[in-house]
């Protein structure tokens, strides 16, 4: 499997990072364009990919395409190799570019999906929220499933659920990072070292949901497990429940779809 990125910001980034940790997708088969050839060249000569000055050069080459530049700049980018995308496999990790979008920008018969991954894919802990509907056939869906379940979970949602999926998957690890500095900079306060609190607050939020994810328990029963009648964790519920915790987090989310 050869893949190429339209585009290589951040995301494209993390992803092709994911991708080479795992051993998904050795860095030879991967190839990138970017509108800035210079750091284009750079970027990827750190991951030891293929820089390549266009996008028909990265189309002509790989077997998946992903689409990885901004919403406003698809179409552009896109129009010169619509004949070349018909033999690939589309993925575009663009935000608000549904399917039904795609339909009116490629050429009929095109085989894509619409995606919204988050940065921990750069870590093998990442999401991919995926759009139930999508021309993929049977095999290549397998095929994107098997590649990308390697750095992610692999979430199908409905069309109409795809921007509030991607809001909560995507923007989610800014707010849970301010989240990790607050519990953190709590502990400073009370005298532990920082690089020790951010460590203990980090893996106390992968252990939190690694657990949940295991069990599938209802966060509410896991939040009473550790809640003792009278005890120090109830105390610090009932603060944050006064403070507006639950009402804020949820604003937060509302802000982003707005």
């Amino acid at each position: 499997m050869k893949i190429g990125f339209i585009g290589f910001g951040n995301m494209a980034q993390a992803i092709v990072q994911g991708l080479i940790a795992a051993k998904a997708v050795s860095p030879d088969e991967i190839f990138a364009c970017a509108a800035h050839y210079e750091k284009l060249k750079t970027n990827a000569a750190s991951f030891g990919v293929h820089a390549e000055e266009s996008a028909k050069a990265v189309a002509e080459q790989a077997d998946m395409v992903v689409i990885a530049v901004k919403p406003y700049q698809i179409e552009a980018v896109v129009e010169p190799i619509k004949e070349l995308l018909l033999t690939k496999i589309v993925v575009s990790i663009a935000a608000g570019r549904p399917f039904s979008w795609y339909e009116q920008v490629l050429l009929p018969g095109t085989h894509h999906i619409s995606t919204i991954p988050n940065t921990p894919v750069s870590v093998c802990k990442g999401i991919f929220v995926c759009e139930q509907t999508h021309s993929l056939t049977e095999d290549e869906w397998n095929t994107f499933c098997n590649l990308f379940s390697q750095i992610a979970l692999i979430e199908p949602v409905d069309s109409d659920h795809l921007s509030i999926a991607g809001t909560l998957s995507g923007c989610a690890p800014a707010y849970t990072a301010m989240y990790i500095e607050a519990l953190a900079d709590a502990a400073v306060k009370h005298g532990v070292a920082r690089q020790t609190a951010y460590r203990l607050a980090a893996q106390m939020v992968v252990g939190t949901g690694s657990l949940q994810l295991s069990t599938g328990a209802h966060p509410g029963a896991m939040k009473d497990a550790v809640c003792s009648p009278g005890g120090t964790t109830i105390k610090g519920v009932a603060a944050l429940e006064e403070n507006g915790f639950r009402n804020a987090v949820i604003k937060a989310i509302d802000a982003a779809e707005s």
